[in-house]
């Protein structure tokens, strides 16, 4: 790649995350970081005002987290905050109409793409990823000194590391998914109601068809698993976790053939604001 087209790139980078940052249209996405946060300090003051009922070990805060995480983060907040920043690139363009001055610059469409899918990364990176990490530490922050010491000497730092890795993986995954839904489908909500549906029946699915999909592979990245609770857990195939050697590189390979297949298809896109 020379110079041109690189900095050709950064331009779009520069111009795009100060307008995701600041859309109007995107003020959810920011509730749908701090929700999170805003639980685990819940969790944490709630534990310290009814101490006297009884204290729970460290670990059963590792617990509460990873359901929290599992739960909201991958089945909620990361999924449709993604959803709110990704689709938006190129739709939000279409709406107000600007999208044909990108068009008539002398770029080519497929940095285009890759400039606005790394603003829309940067954005998500920014607001999830230290949601995860501050939701962590203050899961346990009642516990004083005993967490301290779990997240110094024990596996709180690794765990809380594996989270982060998590979400930027889910970040990068569901992203790319969601710029092209942006980039070819008017309502995104109709793709992001597809995957939705097809990633909450992953724990159902016969074992081949779980590993066509975004979550299974998060959720072996995780530290602590969650199960699914009875009577829906009769239901569930088993199948072996993915070891992290596979997960990592397999959902980057699948974001960038995603990514690839956004910016062939953006050289043939036409622009059409009366739809």
């Amino acid at each position: 790649m020379n110079s041109v087209w690189w900095r050709q790139i950064t331009g779009v980078i520069g111009l795009e995350w100060k307008k995701t940052f600041l859309s109007r249209r995107g003020w959810w996405v920011y509730l749908l970081a701090l929700a999170p946060v805003g639980l685990s300090l819940m969790h944490t003051l709630i534990s310290m005002r009814f101490a006297f009922r009884g204290h729970h070990p460290v670990f059963r805060d590792t617990q509460f987290f990873a359901v929290e995480f599992e739960t909201y983060f991958l089945h909620l907040g990361i999924f449709f905050g993604c959803m709110g920043i990704f689709s938006n690139l190129f739709r939000g363009e279409m709406l107000e109409k600007t999208l044909h001055y990108y068009f008539l610059t002398p770029m080519r469409r497929e940095f285009l793409v890759i400039g606005k899918y790394l603003a829309g990364l940067i954005v998500a990176l920014v607001l999830f990823v230290p949601s995860a990490a501050a939701s962590f530490w203050l899961m346990g922050r009642h516990q004083g000194a005993a967490w301290s010491e779990f997240l110094q000497h024990g596996a709180g730092l690794g765990q809380m590391g594996s989270y982060m890795l998590v979400t930027a993986l889910a970040c990068i995954g569901y992203g790319a998914v969601f710029l092209v839904a942006g980039l070819f489908i008017r309502n995104p909500m109709i793709p992001a109601a597809v995957v939705m549906v097809w990633e909450n029946l992953n724990p159902f699915l016969p074992s081949l068809l779980k590993k066509i999909s975004v979550i299974f592979y998060l959720k072996s990245l995780c530290p602590v698993q969650v199960d699914v609770p009875p009577p829906l857990s009769v239901f569930v195939t088993e199948t072996d976790p993915v070891a992290a050697w596979i997960a990592v590189p397999g959902l980057l390979v699948v974001a960038m053939m995603v990514l690839a297949y956004a910016a062939v298809s953006a050289r043939r896109a036409e622009i059409s604001y009366g739809e």
